[in-house]
């Protein structure tokens, strides 16, 4: 009898404890342009203190140079690398103009949407197209996706936001951007934001490395700042718990003016959050692909198995089993290797000869294998799979899952150049 009302009482703490769990909510901020050296050479309060409570950590954009997912370094390309978790293999997204998004790959916000609960969402942004293409808000494509809070196509208002030398007319979009972001999340927040800042960008298009351009990125450090105290509010004063991620699209080639290569300087990106992080971030490795993970980790966001197999992202907050997939063709075999977290972890091996997804299908994974994950490498012998010229492969752990593609026809994605054109974007 005393153990049935122990085990009662226990229960009804337990209920308790569910009711009081604070509400979870993120926002993330893409500042456009600005690479690592800049953001840890200059004071910037907002971000410091961001990440003070958090983390801050290089990371990288362009995928793998040289190799099938190789991924120009332009703005849209990275904005649609965070939202989908992929590179632009999957994604289709090659640069800022004639946009045709692959929307099998779903972006964060309709991964938010499909949620069996009531997510909503903010959006806050110069740029119309960042609804309107990259996310396809109602779109038959994304299930007719709805922004709940939207405040973008300032661009567009030139009577508001008339023409200014040196283009600060887009500073000045960038202020009412903020200024609408931290009016919403104060007073509606939003379970999902993105605020996109932009000026930065056009500074560096302008004038390159200099002072200009180092100011322009202080001006959106305290543009952050007007967010970031909207959130201290919220947490402050109601029962929630929020993460907040400071980021950029791309970084910029030596002299600042431009981007769109596969240069250091334009690959290499940073990350600034007030959530802890895993050795995913702090080991330098993390990329613009695992902030949506790691979005949905924090906000306990279920994603389907077959999208999941396709995310080219690892969640860089919470538990990581392993990271750093890659593999080495051998004769007729394929070398699989990785970097072990948790050495009592068991990875299993997945294998598909088609990309059915990739056109709304589903491809047929075949289980190959399972290996501890201390051992970091698996071989497979392709003559025990249906004869292809096309292989997909999937490690899975309990806290994630890495995937590298492999064709037998390699050589084609190894000459694969972007056009010119895009690289002055």
């Amino acid at each position: 009898m005393i153990k049935k009302i122990f085990l009662a009482f226990a229960l009804l703490a337990m209920t308790a404890s569910g009711a009081d769990a604070a509400v979870r909510k993120a926002v993330y901020i893409i500042i456009d342009g600005v690479p690592a050296d800049m953001v840890e050479r200059l004071d910037l309060p907002a971000i410091q203190e961001i990440s003070s409570r958090g983390a801050y950590g290089r990371s990288y954009v362009g995928g793998t140079v040289g190799r099938y997912d190789e991924t120009p370094t332009i703005s849209a390309v990275g904005y649609t690398d965070l939202l989908t978790a992929t590179w632009l293999n999957k994604h289709n997204v090659p640069g800022n103009d004639n946009l045709d998004p692959n929307y099998n790959y779903w972006t964060l916000f309709r991964i938010a949407k499909e949620q069996g609960r009531e997510v909503t969402t903010g959006l806050f942004s110069s740029w119309t197209d960042n609804r309107t293409v990259l996310i396809g808000e109602g779109r038959p494509e994304t299930g007719n996706l709805k922004i709940d809070y939207v405040y973008d196509g300032f661009e567009k208002d030139r009577e508001t936001f008339p023409d200014k030398e040196k283009e600060l007319r887009i500073f000045d979009i960038d202020e009412h951007v903020s200024e609408c972001a931290a009016r919403c999340i104060r007073e509606e927040a939003p379970d999902l934001s993105w605020v996109y800042l932009w000026y930065t960008d056009d500074a560096g298009h302008i004038f390159g490395n200099g002072e200009f351009f180092d100011e322009s990125v202080r001006m959106a450090d305290r543009q952050v700042r007007r967010v970031w105290e909207a959130v201290k509010y919220r947490e402050k004063n109601f029962d929630e718990e929020w993460m907040v991620i400071v980021t950029t699209d791309h970084g910029r080639t030596y002299d600042g003016y431009g981007h769109g290569g596969q240069s250091e300087r334009e690959r290499v990106t940073w990350v600034s959050t007030n959530r802890k992080v895993n050795e995913r971030m702090t080991s330098g490795k993390s990329a613009i692909t695992d902030i949506a993970p790691s979005i949905c980790r924090f906000m306990g966001f279920e994603i389907p198995l077959d999208l999941r197999r396709e995310q080219d992202g690892t969640s860089f907050y919470g538990i990581v089993d392993i990271m750093d997939m890659d593999l080495m063709p051998y004769d007729n075999s394929v070398v699989l290797n990785w970097t072990c977290l948790d050495r009592k972890a068991e990875v299993t091996v997945y294998a598909a000869t088609s990309n059915n997804f990739r056109t709304g299908g589903r491809d047929e994974w075949i289980k190959i294998g399972t290996v501890p994950a201390k051992s970091e490498s698996f071989t497979v012998n392709l003559e025990n799979l249906p004869s292809s010229q096309f292989y997909k492969f999937v490690l899975e752990t309990p806290n994630g899952s890495l995937n590298r593609w492999y064709s037998a026809e390699h050589e084609k994605y190894v000459n694969f150049k972007f056009p010119k054109s895009y690289a002055s974007e």
